[in-house]
């Protein structure tokens, strides 16, 4: 009987001080799992260290070691499309590789694939030296998807996960350029569980994503997934014209009908009303313009990433 076929995805960026070290837990862990065939492709998304060199050499070493080398930094987003479009297999299992995304738990979430469930997520209840501006971040991102999207994103996961191929070969479908996998994987539905993990301290190195990087992954999201802030920009004109017409009224009849008590005088109401319409405008053309950023970077049909070399995966990569 043919064993399953079982890919553990991890993209990289400047990881060559945890590369070893994670490859040997993997190994560790999965050695028990004898029922199962594994692979591990990693994604280089434009590393300026070793990473590579190290990969290269595992890979020699170790038939089931593949490796894709982007030609430059797109994103961990699309490093991890790039590694969902080369893969042909059962499940895939999407990690990071920095060990805060404990390989021990594989064991617990193939378990929870073989109970019949398609996507088997973690969610993360606490993790070493986490900084508190990025707790309180992460913790406003959701509030606020969750708020103006048509589907709900829970809290604390993250895109250590386990894929049903079901759920790979439809993401392979998806075109978009400014995406958020992990969003993606939640919008589909699907029959999904989830297992608690404590995340311990970076084995080496810093985080990939800057603060900058990540509010721009959380606007991709909100623009992704909804439709609210365009719509807010509408809400806000109303309001203005509603708010300033009823204190135009007021003004108006201080002036005929109360004798000027209150003192406006017109050049005061012409200033302030002009300003603050000045302002609804602009804010709403500036919202306009993000939403329209987006569909033009959608509408060039650039690739959504260029390969330069392929280890271990003949004829499987490709450039989309």
């Amino acid at each position: 009987m043919t064993r399953q076929q079982v890919a553990i995805l991890i993209p990289i960026y400047n990881e060559s001080g945890n590369i070893v070290a994670l490859v040997q837990a993997i190994e560790r862990v999965i050695a028990d799992l004898t029922r199962y065939d594994f692979q591990l492709l990693f994604v280089d998304d434009g590393s300026r260290d070793d990473s590579v060199a190290q990969l290269e050499v595992l890979a020699a070493a170790d038939p089931r070691i593949g490796l894709i080398e982007l030609s430059r930094n797109f994103g961990k987003e699309l490093a991890l499309t790039a590694g969902i479009h080369a893969l042909e297999c059962d499940a895939v299992i999407i990690m990071d590789a920095d060990l805060q995304h404990p390989p021990a738990y594989i064991p617990e979430m193939i378990r929870k694939w073989e109970q019949g469930y398609e996507i088997v997520a973690t969610k993360r209840t606490k993790m070493d030296r986490q900084p508190l501006l990025r707790r309180l971040g992460s913790n406003l991102f959701y509030w606020l998807l969750n708020s103006i999207s048509e589907f709900k994103m829970e809290p604390g996961t993250t895109d250590f996960r386990l894929l049903d191929r079901i759920v790979v070969d439809a993401l392979k479908q998806f075109t978009e350029n400014n995406r958020m996998v992990r969003g993606l994987i939640d919008w589909m539905g699907y029959k999904k569980t989830f297992i608690d993990f404590e995340a311990p301290k970076r084995h080496s190195g810093k985080p990939g994503y800057s603060y900058s990087r990540l509010l721009q992954l959380a606007l991709n999201s909100f623009m992704a997934f909804s439709l609210v802030p365009l719509k807010l920009a509408g809400y806000l004109g109303v309001f203005v014209i509603t708010a300033f017409g009823l204190l135009l009224m007021f003004m108006l009849c201080d002036r005929f009908w109360l004798g000027g008590r209150f003192g406006f005088t017109p050049i005061a109401f012409v200033i302030v009303t002009n300003v603050i319409m000045n302002g609804v405008v602009l804010a709403c053309i500036g919202l306009v313009a993000i939403y329209i950023g987006h569909i033009h970077t959608e509408v060039i049909d650039r690739p959504l990433y260029l390969v330069r070399k392929t280890v271990g995966l003949k004829g499987r990569s490709r450039n989309l």
